[in-house]
Order: C-alpha cells, then sequence, then structure tokens
C-alpha cells in the first residue's frame, strides 16, 4: 500500500517519519513553518529503543558513527559523592549498545540528509486543514493546496494541529521546571560520559561528544517565564559550589550559546493519536518530561511503528488504528515513569526527602538499575525491508 502524505513538522520526529514513509514507498512533503530547517536544541542521550528506530529508518549507522557511547557516569551530589553508577558495557551486553551521545543539530542534519531536497517544504505554516473528504486530506500552505492520502502531525508540544483535531483537550501544561542548556565552545577533558547531579530543586548535567565537547543543562524549580539578563551569570552563582567540572562546563560556554526553555507535557492523556486520516506523532501526541532521556526515543518509536502498519495493513483506516493500538499505552506510560522520575529528582526540595532519595539510591542494587532502563528501552521496531 502506498500513498500520498503530508508531515507537518520538520524536527526530528517529523523528519523520522518522513524517511520511514518513503521507506514503504509513499510520497512524502514535510512542511515546516521556521525560514531554517534546523534543529535548535543542544544535546541529546539516544537509547537502545530510539537507536534501533533509527536502523529499522535506515539511518541507524550512519548516527552511531556521529555519536559518543556513554560507558562512564551516573548521578552525585552536588559535594560529587555518587549516588549511582552508570554501567554502560552492562546496558550494551543487554540491549547490543549503550546509550549514545550526539548533538541535536547532528541527528537533525543526518535526517534531513537522508531525504531528497525537494520533499522538504520551509517557512510555510499550516493554520488548519480540509478534512472534508472521507479519504483525503487538504492541507493549505499559502502557494495553494497539498492533497494527501494521509497528515501526520508532529508539530511539537504547542501543536496547533491537536488543537483542531482535539478542541476539547486541555492541552500541554507548565511542568514546574525551567531548563537551561548550551554546547560548550571548546572540548574538555571529561573523566565521564554522562553525568546528573541533583541538589535541592536543582539538577545539573552534562553529555560528552565524540570531538570532546559536551552539552550541559541544568533545570531549575521555577515560576514559568522568568528570564536572566546574564543567564550563564546566575548558573555560575547558582551552581559554583557544585562538583567539578560543573564550572568547567559553563567557563567553556559562550553566554550567547545558552538556550532557555520551559518545561511543558502534556498531563491529561489523548484519547486517541488519530482522527480521521490524520496522525499525531512525537510530542504533539505525547509531550513528557525530559527525566528519563525518552522523548525523542518515543518519537523515533512512532515514526517506525507507523511506517510499519502502514506497510502491512490492507486500508489507511486499519492502518492507524494499529498505530494508535501499539504506540498510546506505551508512550502514555514512559510519560507518566518521566514524570514521576522528576518528582523523586529535581524537584525535590525538602532536605528529608533528599536525604531519604539518596540514600535509597546508594542501595539500590545495580541489577535493580538496569531492569529499569530496561523496562523502556528494550524495544524491537518493525521491520522495513
Amino acid at each position: 500500500m502506498g500513498g500520498t502524505a503530508v508531515v507537518v513538522g520538520g524536527g526530528i520526529g517529523g523528519l523520522a517519519a518522513a524517511l520511514g514513509l518513503r521507506r514503504i514507498g509513499w510520497d512524502v512533503r514535510v512542511v515546516e513553518r521556521s525560514g531554517t530547517l534546523a534543529d535548535a536544541g543542544a544535546g541529546i542521550s539516544l537509547h537502545a529503543n530510539g537507536l534501533r528506530a533509527l536502523d529499522a529508518l535506515g539511518v541507524g549507522a550512519a548516527v552511531r558513527a556521529a555519536a559518543r557511547p556513554q560507558y562512564t557516569g551516573g548521578t552525585r551530589t552536588p559535594e560529587g559523592r555518587w549516588l549511582a553508577r552508570m554501567d554502560g558495557a552492562a546496558l550494551e551486553r543487554a540491549l547490543g549498545t549503550p546509550i549514545v551521545g550526539i548533538r541535536r543539530a547532528v541527528l537533525h542534519r543526518l535526517l534531513r540528509e537522508a531525504l531528497p531536497a525537494e520533499s522538504l517544504l520551509i517557512g510555510v505554516s499550516v493554520p488548519t486543514l480540509d478534512r472534508s473528504a472521507p479519504d483525503r486530506v487538504g492541507v493549505p500552505t499559502g502557494d495553494g493546496v497539498l492533497d494527501a492520502d494521509l497528515v501526520v502531525a508532529a508539530d511539537g508540544v504547542g501543536s496547533r494541529l491537536r488543537g483542531l483535531l482535539f478542541p476539547d483537550h486541555p492541552g500541554p501544561v507548565y511542568a514546574g521546571s525551567t531548563v537551561l542548556r548550551a554546547v560548550t565552545d571548546r572540548p574538555l577533558d571529561l573523566r565521564t560520559d554522562f553525568e546528573l547531579t541533583w541538589g535541592r530543586g536543582a539538577e545539573f548535567g552534562h553529555i560528552g561528544f565524540r570531538d570532546g565537547r559536551a552539552e550541559w543543562h541544568a533545570v531549575l524549580t521555577a515560576p514559568p517565564g522568568v528570564r536572566h539578563a546574564d543567564p550563564l551569570g546566575m548558573l555560575r552563582r547558582r551552581f559554583g559550589g557544585w562538583h567539578d567540572p560543573i564550572p568547567a562546563l559553563l567557563d567553556a560556554t559562550r553566554p550567547q550559546a545558552v538556550l532557555h526553555h520551559d518545561i511543558h507535557e502534556l498531563v491529561t492523556p489523548l484519547r486517541s493519536f488519530v482522527a480521521g486520516r490524520v496522525v499525531l506523532l512525537g510530542d504533539a501526541a505525547h509531550a513528557m518530561t525530559p527525566n528519563l532521556g525518552q522523548g525523542a526515543c518515543q518519537a523515533l518509536e512512532d515514526a517506525a511503528t507507523l511506517a510499519g502498519a502502514l506497510a502491512t495493513q490492507p486500508s489507511v483506516a486499519s492502518a492507524l488504528a494499529r498505530y494508535d493500538a501499539e504506540r498510546r499505552p506505551r508512550a502514555q506510560a514512559v510519560a507518566r515513569a518521566a514524570r514521576q522520575a522528576g518528582r523523586m529528582g529535581q524537584q525535590l526540595s525538602r532536605p528529608t526527602a533528599v536525604a531519604l532519595r539518596n540514600t535509597a539510591l546508594r542501595l539500590i542494587p545495580s541489577r535493580v538499575a538496569l531492569r529499569a532502563i530496561l523496562r523502556h528501552a528494550d524495544w524491537t521496531p518493525p521491520s522495513l525491508d
């Protein structure tokens, strides 16, 4: 079964969806409202499920070649005491790969380069959809209307299309935390591939990249909308007394490189990821907090699952029903788990609660921690060959 699809949103999930659809013989156009087709994020960790999805989509080898495996690291206190160690080698034995770290811009470029340039329409907004026909969708682009058998709404956490399809849904809500992040301007001699440090109402972490540079992020419990005239100076004051290499990471960063975003999530689950011939994917369907590092991985799972369903089901309707049945329970369960992880991590601020959490983490056997990661990362994509 082939057809014509329009993907609204040119982020990681949208590009991955386009790759999957093209791989099974569909004609695809990606429509992105931004004037530049690039990802504005800093860095990302990809677990085995995300890497397996990328394998199915045909770009796994290229992503692995550009990424840095995460074998060493873990979770620490602001003073530097280890609460839990990460065993990347054990993950590799269990899943065939460790977690890897990669710049979001590099991942985005690799996905983009795997698509024909003429399939990408940038600087084009999609304010509405024409769903008057039972088996076709009209996508107005300003210069005309794209006629599609299928529309993939991958337009992010603030999805306009989700609001059109499900007007009674309350939409995303502020998760109570804000994140500042950047990529260092130069390589650093880091002793670990990945770290998280939990303080009271604050988290600082880093991901090492293949070129020696690193992404760092700082998550703070704060009201929404708070911004700082000197974000890097604020972070140096807030985290200056924390263990190495946190001060060094901040010192290796240009002030203009710091990004600041409030974290929003879909707390109210959608009743469906499908409305007629329109399917929701990625953050538009299940925006979650970043506490498990699964947001992009779940979007990649969406893309591979959608392509697999369309390749094997007798009709678009039955394929979308299968996609919804497979993806909605899993993605919404991961979102709930991420929310709970945040409550037990950076969002804790009472000294007693922090102390209890830290003690519990130190006492958890490594095999139990490994099983917790496997619960979400051990996923097998459909074959798209």
